[in-house]
């Protein structure tokens, strides 16, 4: 009997210390950076430097109610280019960066919150296309429209294909309404928020050639309990339906 009670009041002693090992220090701030990608982050501006609430977007939004409902303090600057606020998480303790792809080989160098979102590649056709496609290898026949210098034009070329390659990303959401092209290779939700912005809706994914989710990295400095904090609030929140919700207003 003594022995139980003593098992009982040692698992109440370690639950309470685990407790209180899971408290956020009150005055912990993190240090935020991101980089203009529509829709997940942009500045209002349309410039390469914001701060605060002159940025937007939808992993903005996301990463903004996050911390407000975790109730941790940070500072939120949108820099470019990446690879230079990419390093500054990676080395400095106190710091993210969002959104980016949770790859294989950079599982070991952050404390990872997420997924905020989905990058996948996609194939986009007008809403009455007849094409059906199984793999990449069935759109070579087709005049295919990719952003230039982008990793998805890139990719297709890598792939055998030779797309038509347009300055701006947008542009291609017009080329595919006027005929120009047959299939416009982007990223999704990416390529439904520039066919927006220029008065496109209803296309059609004809292929979705890659996926990927997107998330904050935080350096590995960060707290266990800060990051623990974050992801619960997360959950909550896309479980509540208010993920999808910015998704949409976006979108």
């Amino acid at each position: 009997m003594f022995k139980q009670l003593l098992a009982a009041l040692v698992g109440t002693v370690m639950l309470l210390v685990g407790s209180a090992q899971a408290e956020v220090d009150p005055n912990y701030r993190m240090v935020l950076l991101t980089e203009n990608f529509p829709p997940y982050n942009m500045a209002i501006n349309g410039k390469n430097f914001a701060q605060e609430d002159n940025i937007d977007g939808i992993a903005v939004d996301i990463v903004r109610e996050m911390f407000k409902r975790a109730n941790i303090h940070y500072n939120m600057t949108l820099r470019f280019p990446w690879d230079r606020i990419y390093k500054l998480a990676l080395e400095k303790p106190g710091y993210g960066v969002f959104v980016t792809a949770r790859l294989p080989e950079r599982e070991t160098l952050f404390k990872w919150v997420g997924p905020i979102g989905p990058d996948d590649w996609v194939l986009l056709g007008k809403a009455d296309s007849p094409i059906t496609l199984t793999s990449l290898d069935d759109a070579k026949q087709y005049k295919v429209g990719a952003y230039k210098g982008d990793a998805i034009a890139q990719h297709l070329v890598e792939k055998g294909l030779e797309p038509l390659t347009a300055l701006r990303d947008s542009e291609n959401a017009k080329k595919l309404m006027a005929g120009q092209i047959d299939l416009w290779a982007t990223g999704d939700p990416a390529g439904r928020y520039l066919a927006k912005q220029e008065g496109i809706s209803g296309l059609k994914t004809i292929l979705r050639f890659d996926s990927a989710e997107l998330y904050l990295a935080l350096n590995k400095e960060v707290p266990n309990e800060v990051v623990e904090k974050l992801q619960a609030e997360l959950d909550k929140m896309r479980s509540e339906g208010f993920v999808d919700d910015i998704l949409n207003n976006y979108l």
